[in-house]
C-alpha cells in the first residue's frame, strides 16, 4: 500500500513534497543567473554549476550551493535545469567526464532551457534515459533577459505530461506561461517557430528604424507613434528604442545564438519540405552581422548594418 500523502512524489527512494524537492541550474549565463535568482527568490533549494565558477559567486551570495561538476549537482538535485549555449554544450554536460550520464538517475529530471535541434534532443533524451534512467523535458524559453529577471518568460515543453507537472511549481517561478507542446522535441520545435517570428521581426524592425533615421525621422518616437497600431508590438515598444540609442549593454541576446537557431530552422524546413524564405534571409541578415560586429554582440547591432558611411 502507498503511505504517501496527497500531492507528494517518490524521487530517488525518497518521499518528497510536491514542489519542494532540491533543484539544480547548470550554465549560468545571461539566462542561467536571473533564472536561478528567481528560484532562490522563492525559497528552492538550489545547487548550482558552471564551466567558469566566478559566474556563481553573486548566486553563492544569494543563498545557492556552488557544486564542482554536473555529476555532483545531479547527486544532491532531484530536478536539474540547464541553459547552455548549443548542442554540443549540452552534450559535454550530460556524457562528458562529470557528466550527468555518470550518476544514479533513477527518479531524477532534466529540465533543458537550452535551444537545440529538435533531432538532437531527442537522442540526448533517449541516450541518457537507456544509461541511468534519468528523464528529459526539452523547455526552450523566449523572453530574453528582460523576461528572466521579470519572471515574465514563455516556456514551451515537450515531454511525459507527469513530468511536466512535477516541475510546473519551479517553473512559475521563472515564467510567465508553461506550455507543454507535446512529446520530447516538442518544446524545440515550438521554440523554432518562435525564432522564424523574432529573428525576423528584429531584421524588419532595424530596416524601418533606419529607414526612420536616413529620413530625417527621430527614430526613437516611433514606439509611442505606432502604439495602438496593427504595427505595435512588444518587440516595437522594446528593440526599437534600443537600436535608435545605441543601446546594447547588457545585451538581449547574442548574434550567435539567433543565427544559431535561424540556421535549425532552414535545416528542419528542408526535412519537412517546408518554405522559409524570410527566415533563410533573416538568417543571412545575422550572418552578416556576426562577420562585421561579432559574434557575441547583441543581436540588435544587425541595424549598425545598414547605417551611412561618414
Amino acid at each position: 500500500m502507498d503511505a504517501r500523502r496527497p500531492g507528494e512524489t517518490k524521487v530517488s527512494g525518497m518521499t518528497q513534497s510536491a514542489g519542494n524537492e532540491k533543484l539544480g541550474y547548470l550554465g549560468l549565463g545571461l539566462m542561467g543567473v536571473p533564472m536561478t535568482k528567481r528560484l532562490l527568490s522563492a525559497g528552492y533549494d538550489v545547487a548550482v554549476w558552471n564551466r567558469s565558477s566566478g559566474k556563481a559567486k553573486a548566486l553563492v551570495d544569494a543563498g545557492a550551493r556552488e557544486a564542482a561538476s554536473p555529476r555532483a549537482v545531479a547527486d544532491e538535485a532531484s530536478v536539474i535545469f540547464m541553459c547552455l549555449t548549443d548542442a554540443s554544450a549540452v552534450e559535454q554536460v550530460v556524457f562528458g567526464d562529470n557528466g550527468l550520464a555518470g550518476t544514479n538517475g533513477s527518479g531524477k529530471l532534466v529540465v533543458d532551457f537550452s535551444s537545440i535541434h529538435p533531432d538532437k534532443t531527442k537522442s540526448i533524451a533517449a541516450r541518457l534515459k537507456e544509461a541511468n534512467g534519468m528523464g528529459w523535458i526539452d523547455a526552450p524559453v523566449s523572453g530574453g533577459t528582460k523576461g528572466a529577471e521579470e519572471a515574465t518568460l514563455a516556456i514551451m515543453a515537450g515531454g511525459d505530461a507527469a513530468d511536466i507537472g512535477r516541475v510546473r511549481p519551479y517553473i512559475k517561478a521563472m515564467a510567465r506561461n508553461f506550455t507543454h507542446m507535446g512529446p520530447t522535441g516538442a518544446g524545440q520545435m515550438t521554440k523554432l517557430c518562435n525564432q522564424v517570428i523574432v529573428g525576423c521581426t528584429m531584421a524588419v524592425l532595424a530596416e524601418a528604424t533606419r529607414l526612420a533615421v536616413n529620413a530625417g525621422i527621430d527614430a526613437k518616437r516611433l514606439p509611442d507613434a505606432l502604439a495602438g497600431g496593427f504595427a505595435d508590438s512588444i518587440p516595437l515598444q522594446l528593440f526599437v528604442p534600443r537600436m535608435a540609442q545605441g543601446i546594447h549593454s547588457p545585451p538581449l541576446g547574442h548574434i550567435h545564438t539567433m543565427l544559431k537557431d535561424l540556421d535549425t530552422v532552414v535545416d528542419v524546413a528542408q526535412d519537412t519540405s517546408t518554405p522559409v524564405p524570410m527566415a533563410a534571409l533573416a538568417s543571412q541578415i545575422f550572418r552578416m552581422g556576426k562577420a562585421v560586429r561579432g559574434a557575441y554582440a547583441d543581436a540588435l547591432e544587425i541595424y549598425k548594418l545598414s547605417a551611412p558611411k561618414e
